[in-house]
């Protein structure tokens, strides 16, 4: 029925089913849209529909479309509810989820909505909520399938029936004793492959790669990138099976973790997104730029006292901003091959050793090219070979410099333990102006009686 239909013209078609309360062909089109499509939808309505579209939704979709939207629009939904509706909904949503919405508020506001739960869900949540923060503990979740050592496949088989729609994930079964600690595990397939009557203690994996509650949250998405899972199980110190961390979660906090990086790279601090309001957005960026503003006037200085040089060979000038600019480009490059690594590569002496020769190397190369380059064009454009030397000798030094001051300057602060990602593009480019600026004027001065 949407097959060939935009966004837009389902949004309307909606509309025009709430408007005329055909409850059928809304339940039509609903069933053939996926969650984040309908959550696409409610944001595009306009306000005053949105009580009477959610009112056409079964529990089980608004929590799985509330699981789609901004946490704003998570209120506002929470907010057009009736209260029973709302219970229910919040009942339905994945616990660390709605672990994570209830961040923010108070504890009054916590415990009321807590309160209208039933009593096993709502205290999952508050243990959830008492993990630390970017730990396994706060994204796992407490729907899956676990069965008893000594169970059988066909005990399996019914349990797995029973749960099938409550869990999140059921390619794996994960294998408790008489006091659920964690001691083994059964892929789907084999208990598709066993006899009815065979136990599960003998087909079972004995060893199972799990994570504790405390574990942090990017250790947790290496590890199921390293073997591939679509889930982990999450133990507490006694081995007791607390939860399962899935991908879908961890794909969120790759995200998160690679979005947050980004920010720290440009300089521009905690998240700002096309809502955040001015005054907050400059907040943010203040304190870097105005570090930046003193340093950068370091630049200015050095120009100052070149001042003759300048004088004498105004030439330099037109090479200046290439060369300042190149040298922060190469070094901005290294700074983001860097921090990538060093999210997912476990770093030692013999790795960072490769790791600056390997950039020195790619310095050298980028240096004794881009400088060959642009000696030839200094000299045909200036007709003095002296200056093409001095450009290019100064592209060549700088390049390497920036080369591994965007790889060095990483490695120093993550081995000090602190965030590499701090260590961002405007400070490598502003650092690295320094660098180029003395370089190239202290050679144009060397060769100043050649130059005039």
């Amino acid at each position: 029925m949407i097959q060939n239909m935009t966004e837009n013209q389902i949004t309307l078609f909606i509309i025009k089913a709430l408007k005329e309360n055909k409850q059928k062909e809304l339940d039509t089109i609903l069933d053939e849209l996926q969650p984040y499509d309908i959550a696409q939808i409610y944001e595009d309505l306009p306000e005053k529909h949105r009580i009477r579209f959610l009112l056409h939704l079964k529990i089980d979709l608004i929590a799985d479309v509330m699981q789609e939207l901004s946490k704003e629009e998570q209120f506002d939904v929470l907010n057009k509810l009736a209260i029973e509706r709302k219970n229910k909904v919040l009942d339905e949503m994945d616990n660390d989820d709605l672990a994570s919405l209830l961040d923010d508020l108070s504890q009054e506001k916590i415990a009321s909505l807590l309160s209208g739960m039933t009593k096993e869900e709502s205290k999952y949540v508050q243990d959830i909520m008492n993990y630390p923060p970017e730990t396994a503990g706060r994204l796992m979740t407490n729907r899956f399938v676990w069965i008893r050592v000594f169970d059988t496949v066909k005990e399996a088989v019914d349990k797995l029936k029973s749960f099938a729609e409550f869990a999140e994930t059921i390619n794996y079964l994960y294998v408790v004793d008489q006091e659920r600690k964690l001691v083994g595990v059964v892929s789907y397939r084999d208990l598709l492959i066993s006899e009815p009557d065979e136990k599960i203690k003998d087909i079972m994996y004995e060893r199972v790669l799990s994570v504790s509650v405390e574990t942090d949250q990017e250790e947790v998405a290496r590890m199921i990138e390293r073997y591939d899972f679509l889930a982990i199980p999450v133990v507490n110190d006694d081995n007791v099976l607390m939860g399962i961390a899935t991908v879908d979660d961890i794909i969120d906090v790759v995200i998160r973790e690679a979005t947050e990086d980004i920010e720290k790279l440009s300089a521009s601090g905690k998240a700002i997104d096309f809502d955040t309001k001015a005054i907050v957005a400059s907040y943010r960026r203040l304190p870097w730029l105005i570090l930046l503003l003193f340093i950068g006037l370091i630049s200015g200085s050095i120009i100052s006292g070149f001042q003759a040089t300048l004088e004498d060979v105004v030439a330099l000038a037109y090479f200046m901003p290439m060369i300042s600019g190149m040298t922060g480009n190469t070094g901005t490059q290294s700074l983001a091959v860097v921090v990538r690594g060093l999210s997912y590569n476990d770093i030692d002496k013999n790795t960072i050793f490769k790791l600056i020769l390997r950039e020195f190397g790619v310095g050298l190369i980028i240096g004794l090219t881009c400088g060959v380059l642009i000696s030839i064009i200094a000299f045909v454009w200036q007709g003095n070979a002296i200056l093409g030397f001095v450009v290019g000798a100064s592209l060549f030094l700088t390049l390497i410099i920036g080369t591994l001051a965007g790889t060095i300057i990483p490695i120093l602060l993550y081995k000090i333990n602190i965030d590499p990602a701090i260590a961002s593009g405007p400070l490598i480019t502003t650092l690295n102006d320094i660098f180029s600026l003395v370089i190239y004027f202290g050679l144009a001065t060397t060769f100043i009686h050649y130059l005039t």
